[in-house]
């Protein structure tokens, strides 16, 4: 029995509005999803046909030179994957530019990064729009450059060249991603960590160093990339010093060995598996 001039109960219907929340999310007609599912398939086949057609043909026997039709199914390409001597040997002239490169451009991009993200300091912002610039300009542009900047000084173009245009370009994916993961970053551990009494060099390495390492590696996967891929910046910059991209334009003049499918999909897999490594280390409950 309610009481006179007292206000009537409310009941919350909990359940109804959860079906009417549920039934938001599925609108549309089935029509309309099933054409969007399937657009959505295209896409994805229209990004990965060319690597799955790579793949593919590590396992064809071609019958001339050029691998580009199917002729039978081996497994001697993956039997013998350095059988060219020319082209493992631009590959590996390759990794080693790659590795040298992101080394240094993993260094100086992240020091940039939490430079700009913590500090304010004058010409902060140009610094910002410099190191988006070799982002926005064209590569034909950067190698012409980098090339008459090499010619004009008398520098000999070969292996040094080929490191320097390749930390010019890396060094900006490195800084702007970094910088993106540490825009987010609570400065306060930092002075956290010192009250305690760890030293600054501690202090980065206990404390900043593991918050931001996911972002160095995507930095590093994507510098790893763009660093193997690169040809035109390169051709202008290698003097007779060939890298893998340059090995391959110059070997298809005249052949077109799987041997180059088989190498680039060993690339292919490792940077594959060096993202799912990173994706499960940044999961709760992993070390």
């Amino acid at each position: 029995m309610m009481a006179e001039g007292a206000a009537p109960p409310v009941f919350a219907e909990a359940e109804p509005g959860r079906r009417g929340s549920d039934k938001a999310v599925r609108a549309g007609s089935p029509w309309g999803r099933r054409l969007l599912t399937a657009f959505a398939v295209c896409v994805y086949i229209y990004l990965f046909l060319p690597l799955i057609n790579i793949v593919v043909f590590t396992f064809n026997s071609p019958k001339g030179r050029y691998n580009l039709s199917w002729d039978g199914f081996t497994l001697d390409n993956w039997l013998n994957p350095f059988a060219d001597k020319e082209l493992t040997d631009a590959f590996g002239r390759s990794l080693q530019v790659a590795v040298v490169s992101i080394t240094i451009a993993l260094v100086m991009g992240s020091l940039i990064a939490i430079a700009l993200a913590r500090y304010r300091f004058t010409g902060s912002k140009v610094t910002e729009v410099f190191l988006v610039l070799p982002l926005t300009t064209p590569e034909i542009v950067l190698g012409a450059s980098l090339y008459q900047l090499f010619l004009g000084r008398n520098v000999t173009l070969g292996r040094s060249t080929v490191v320097i245009a390749h930390v010019m370009f890396c060094v900006s994916f490195v800084a702007l991603t970094v910088k993106a993961r540490v825009r987010g970053f609570d400065w306060s551990l930092e002075d956290a960590a010192m009250d305690l009494g760890a030293s600054p060099m501690r202090t980065f390495w206990k404390v900043t160093f593991p918050l931001i390492l996911p972002g160095i590696m995507a930095a590093a996967l994507l510098s790893f990339a763009l660093s193997m891929d690169d040809y035109i910046i390169t051709d202008f910059t290698k003097g007779e010093f060939a890298t893998f991209p340059i090995q391959v334009n110059n070997a298809f003049r005249v052949s077109f060995p799987p041997q180059v499918n088989v190498l680039a999909t060993i690339v292919l897999v490792v940077s594959v598996l060096l993202l799912v490594l990173s994706s499960a280390r940044r999961r709760p409950g992993t070390v």
